[in-house]
């Protein structure tokens, strides 16, 4: 029997359990807290992200928690609409786009998966041959080592030292609160990469991301919320316990060391411009799988059936930000007469299974 562990429980490796199980493979989690974390913001899910959970087994779970969104609205920071259009037009096929909030998809995922092996006993380091040291000093080997760890994963660190998060000149706010239920996820581009997104999440909640450019990853002095001065929007003022996070990528692509394996984050951490985080650890999490159960040189050939996909992911994340980036004049037109075209084209390389 192939001894495999996951290191972290998050979406990513709660994903990769719950794939690795469905085809009879027995994996260790390895988690650092010692019980789920309360709290956090919220979570869009595009079309691939939920056709990924349902390819999980997860659809009638995620549908109970979790709403739909049928549309996307793109307007300037004074509430002038640029571009609109309907997620079916995006994504066809492929199904419809939801959103839900982060500590419920986690608690989709970890009913689905069941409690991690090792709770508050995080992997500390990892070598190419399997070899692990946990946090309380215990060794133990494994024929697989999944780094599921996060864009701060001890597993990468220690098995591809020479790989970073790269931060992207943007730092965020994200925040919860009380608001009208609707389908629509809407968004207000400013200068300096200002913007403001909402996203209904369900129960009365709406999420909200509201981002600028940054010559630092430090956060602003002040109430930041200043900074969005003259945007035509009243939801800042619900954001007194706003997460700040900077923005950061990872590009490389040396996911595999022996039998060590790099998924989500932890591989190709990326902007939040497509929203496709998520829904690339997902997609991991089913490709892995079905790698492992597919004989010798399992993990390399995980490796080359991704990269293309993320690479893509990647550039489109570039090109949307860059976009958005336009002088406002330039901008508007961009988005009022190449707007949909354009969101079409981000999404092209994501409309097949992965």
């Amino acid at each position: 029997m192939t001894r495999v562990l996951i290191a972290g429980a998050g979406i990513a490796g709660l994903a990769t359990r719950i794939a690795l199980a469905a085809r009879g493979v027995r994996a260790d989690v390895a988690e650092r807290d010692l019980a789920p974390r309360a709290g956090g913001t919220g979570l869009y899910l595009p079309a691939n992200a939920v056709r990924a959970l349902g390819d999980l087994g997860l659809a009638d779970r995620l549908a109970t928690r979790s709403v739909p969104v049928g549309r996307q609205e793109i307007r300037d920071r004074t509430g002038d609409l640029l571009t609109s259009y309907g997620l079916d037009e995006i994504w066809g096929d492929v199904g419809e786009s939801r959103a839900i909030s982060r500590a419920a998809l986690h608690d989709l995922l970890l009913d689905a998966a069941g409690p991690p092996t090792f709770p508050g006993n995080a992997v500390q380091s990892a070598r190419p041959d399997g070899t692990v040291v946990f946090a309380d000093g215990s060794r133990a080997g494994y024929d697989v080592v999944i780094g599921a760890d996060g864009i701060d994963s001890a597993v990468r660190r220690s098995v591809f030292p020479s790989v970073a998060p790269r931060f992207l000149g943007q730092v965020c706010w994200r925040f919860l609160f009380d608001g009208t239920e609707s389908t629509t996820w809407s968004v207000l581009l400013g200068d300096r990469g200002r913007s403001v997104l909402t996203v209904p999440v369900g129960n009365g909640r709406v999420y909200c991301f509201a981002s600028i450019d940054s010559a630092t990853p430090s956060p602003p002095p002040g109430d930041w919320r200043e900074l969005f001065a003259g945007f035509a929007t009243d939801v800042l003022q619900h954001g007194d316990n706003a997460y700040f996070a900077p923005l950061y990528e990872i590009a490389g692509f040396d996911w595999v060391d022996g039998k060590v394996v790099l998924l989500g984050d932890a591989a190709h951490a990326c902007s939040p411009s497509m929203a496709q985080g998520g829904a690339m650890a997902l997609e991991d999490a089913l490709v892995l799988a079905a790698s492992i159960g597919d004989g010798p040189d399992a993990l390399n050939r995980y490796r080359d059936r991704r990269a293309a996909r993320v690479r893509f992911v990647l550039e489109q994340n570039h090109r949307r930000d860059n976009a958005r980036n336009l002088p406002g004049v330039v901008r508007r037109l961009v988005f009022r007469h190449l707007g949909r075209r354009l969101v079409r084209s981000n999404h092209a390389g994501l409309l097949a299974r992965p």
